[in-house]
């Protein structure tokens, strides 16, 4: 009997456990969902004339450290 119990109890545990999962897997996809990858972010954003540096621009504003000829 009290075996019975036991494998009971670990089953109910078990269902509960996977029940749980599940709602925290909807919750997380419900959040994706209304989140918009495609924005780009606030802070990679450059003004008007601030782009990227062309190889050539890179290279003028390198600095020479050390002391290799």
């Amino acid at each position: 009997m009290e075996t019975l119990i036991t494998i009971v109890a670990i089953a109910l545990l078990i269902a509960l456990g996977t029940r749980l999962i599940h709602r925290l897997n909807a919750q997380h996809d419900a959040r994706i969902a209304a989140h918009h990858f495609g924005d780009p972010f606030p802070a990679i954003r450059r003004p008007p004339g601030h782009g990227h540096r062309t190889p050539t621009e890179q290279a003028a504003h390198r600095r020479r450290t050390g002391t290799w000829p």
